[in-house]
Parts: C-alpha cells; sequence; structure tokens
C-alpha cells in the first residue's frame, strides 16, 4: 500500500466514525451500556464464536508459518476461554458507573455557579500490536465514554479483528439504536497505515498508541510534528526485588506469577536481589527458572545487554529474564527508575519500613508491595479494560487508559438559580 493509499483509508475511516460521533455523545447512559452488554451476548453466541475462532485459526497458521514467536503467537490466539473472559469483562464494564459529566466547582460572586463539564473527544484513535482481543477492549473504552474510534491493528491480526468488529462491535451498537459505524477498523496491512493514522490532527486529534519499543515512540514523534496528541506505551518490564526479609515461599510465587506469559509488558523482565542475600538465593532461582516450561534462561552478571533489556520485544530470547543485585531497597528503586521505562516494579519484604522506603524512592507507574507486576493491567487493577497503559511522566492520565480519561475538560459558568435542560 502506498502512502497516498494509507491516507484515504484513514480519511474514509474517519469520516465515517466522525459522522457517527454525534450521536454517541448524546446517548443516554442506559443506552451505552446496553450496548456493551450486547457486545458480551455476541461474544457468547456459538456461532458468532465459531466464526471469529475460524479466522483466529488462520490468522494463527499464517503467522506461523511466517515465523512469528511464540509469546506473539500466545498474545494472536483466541480460544474459548478467552472469549468467555472477554464477554464477562464487557458484563462488569457496563456495569460500571460513568463519572458525571457535569459537577459543581465553586460559586462565584455575582450569583454564578462554576461547573466542569466533561465532553466526548469526537473521534479517537488507537494503534496496537496484533491482538486481536484489544480492539473489543478499546471499541468498549471508546463507546463507554461516547466517542467514535479508528482502529488499527498489526498485519497479522487483520482477519481475527475484523470478525470481532463486525460480528460483535457494530452489530451491538446497531442493536442499541446507535450507529454501527461509530467504530471503525482499517483494515489494510502495511506500516503506511499507521502513519496515516497519526497525521490527521482535525478529524483524529488523539490516538492511543498501544504497543512496545521503538515503532511506538516513532510514531508518537510522528504524531506531534502533526499536531495529534497521544497515550503511548512504547516500553514495559515488570521489576520485581527480593529484599533480605522476604517471605521466600511468596517471592518464588511472584516469580512463578510473573512468567506466566512472556510476551506482554507487565510480565518479569528484571529480577534484583539483594545482595545480602545473593548467594543462597540464585542459584535456587536460576535452577527453578531452567525446570519451568518453557524453560527461562537467567541473564547473570557480568550482562552483555543493558540490566533493563526487554525481553519480551526479542523473539528469539523472550524466555528470558536478568538478574541483578541491588544494596537495598533504595538502591533496588533507583536501579528501577533509572534502567527501565518506570512500568512497574515491587518489593518482596515482610519488613513494613523497608516497603515504604522502596514504594515511596519508586517512581514508575504501577508500585506493588508483595504483589505481581501483572496486576498492573487495567480489568486487573480497576475493574474495567483498559485501552493501554500510559508511562509518561508529565502531567495527564497513567497507568492503565480507560474510559474516565478518554473525555475533554470543559468549565461552564452559569447563573446559580437558573437550571440548564
Amino acid at each position: 500500500m502506498t502512502p497516498t493509499d494509507a491516507a484515504r483509508a484513514v480519511a474514509d475511516a474517519a469520516a465515517r466514525a466522525s459522522a457517527a460521533s454525534p450521536a454517541l455523545a448524546a446517548a443516554g447512559q442506559e443506552q451505552i451500556d446496553t450496548a456493551i452488554r450486547a457486545m458480551a451476548d455476541r461474544l457468547s453466541d456459538a456461532g458468532v464464536t465459531a466464526t471469529v475462532l475460524e479466522a483466529n485459526q488462520v490468522d494463527c497458521a499464517t503467522a506461523k508459518e511466517a515465523g512469528m514467536a511464540g509469546g506473539l503467537l500466545d498474545r494472536l490466539r483466541l480460544t474459548p476461554a478467552r472469549l468467555t473472559d472477554m464477554a464477562g469483562q464487557l458484563r462488569q464494564l457496563a456495569d460500571t458507573e460513568a463519572l458525571p459529566t457535569r459537577q459543581k466547582v465553586r460559586t462565584l460572586d455575582g450569583g454564578l455557579l462554576v461547573e466542569e463539564w466533561r465532553r466526548p473527544v469526537g473521534v479517537i484513535g488507537a494503534n496496537f500490536e496484533a491482538r486481536p482481543n484489544v480492539a473489543v477492549d478499546v471499541a468498549s473504552q471508546l463507546i463507554k465514554s461516547r466517542n467514535a474510534g479508528v482502529l488499527r491493528t498489526g498485519s497479522a491480526a487483520i482477519g481475527s479483528a475484523a470478525a470481532l468488529v463486525d460480528l460483535v462491535v457494530a452489530p451491538a451498537l446497531t442493536e442499541a439504536g446507535l450507529p454501527g459505524d461509530a467504530v471503525q477498523l482499517l483494515r489494510v496491512p502495511g506500516r503506511e497505515s499507521a502513519e496515516a493514522l497519526v497525521t490527521e490532527p482535525t478529524k483524529i486529534p488523539l490516538v492511543i498508541l498501544r504497543g512496545s519499543g521503538e515503532s511506538t515512540r516513532t510514531l508518537a514523534a510522528r504524531a506531534a510534528l502533526a499536531g495529534v496528541k497521544t497515550l503511548a506505551h512504547a516500553d514495559g518490564g515488570g521489576v520485581l526485588y527480593i529484599h533480605p526479609a522476604a517471605d521466600r515461599t511468596l517471592a518464588d510465587r511472584l516469580i512463578d506469577d510473573g512468567l506466566d506469559r512472556l510476551g506482554v509488558c507487565n510480565r518479569l523482565n528484571l529480577l534484583l536481589v539483594d545482595r545480602a542475600i545473593w548467594d543462597e538465593t540464585v542459584p535456587r532461582v536460576v535452577d527453578a527458572l531452567a525446570a519451568r516450561e518453557p524453560k527461562i534462561a537467567a541473564s547473570l552478571p557480568p550482562h552483555q545487554h543493558v540490566v533493563g533489556y526487554e525481553w519480551a520485544l526479542d523473539d528469539d530470547n523472550e524466555a528470558t529474564v536478568t538478574i541483578a543485585p541491588a544494596d537495598g531497597e533504595l538502591d533496588a528503586a533507583d536501579i528501577a527508575n533509572r534502567e527501565t521505562s518506570g512500568l512497574a516494579a515491587t518489593i518482596v519484604t515482610e519488613d513494613a519500613q523497608a516497603a515504604s522506603r522502596f514504594l515511596k524512592a519508586y517512581v514508575g507507574t504501577g508500585a506493588f508491595w508483595n504483589a505481581s507486576t501483572r496486576r498492573l493491567d487495567g480489568f486487573k487493577l480497576l475493574g474495567v479494560p483498559e485501552t493501554g497503559i500510559n508511562v509518561d511522566r508529565v502531567p495527564g492520565p497513567r497507568g492503565p487508559v480507560t474510559f474516565r480519561d478518554l473525555y475533554l475538560r470543559q468549565y461552564v459558568v452559569v447563573p446559580e438559580d437558573r437550571t440548564l435542560g
């Protein structure tokens, strides 16, 4: 596809979504939640799920033949259990109370009232890796926040994502009396469509960039030049620090929990072991990693890479964990701050004061005490699906981004003694 073709595809999708956005913005909460429940119902329909799974099997077979690594294949794959989980999350989202569209801020002299109004953005773009379930996650968050959207996924997942949009999202909107065109999916493969998505500030003023690595950073930079705002997640990797006062059984369990899926951003990536317990702990951990299925390799000092190297992005070596020493909880927090993207870090200890010092020193998006960094996820942490995780160190949505973040704030001043319709 040429850049011109990609630009046309994005412009067409944006126009369709824009035409549908006023109806979403004006919809009542009951109508919005009805649409989300209809999505869940369709994901539970045997005929729909069979067709979605068939499309996904084609995508997975093609990707495997092309040499896609195991962790990425796991992201791509849909199963009946995963579809059931998606339906359950949608029902929980529908039951989640939305933020008020208006709230009082303060009164002014002269009998005036300051209100804060929350308004939809209009059309929001989303670019995400080859994970078809994210199409439903993002679509549901856009609908809940009354925004229309233009979605783009990795080429390997287009067939699966198209089945989900065509058989789940669009019909559910229509059943609820909302425009089925409100959520658009770009169905053209190639990098050009991603670049076109982030260069339409008047049509798509905000784009969620969900993914990891240099490609996402490049798209964010391109968007900035074009005047498009982004919520970007380019890097990840969870950090776990074992303190001398750690419960060893708990530490072993959290290591295990952090490696249940190797291709996700919040997996265990860097294991820090206090130098005081290094000799007794590391050999046991290395043996336990080697005994797993699949076997997990331990990268030990001296490292031939940066300490925070993200193994989830390494197709050939994703089954690896870096192990490094730390001189106490403050040093561990400093290493996590300095050497990683600042996604999430946890301390394992029974010493509350040490935990407090670590949590106060670590400035990343998610900080944990005796809990797995795998919990840094919209549904696990907040009870609703996420559009992605924002790790920016500036004011604004940070951590799992949900429907509660996808609005524009407007200040409205009205006479205090008058009632608006």
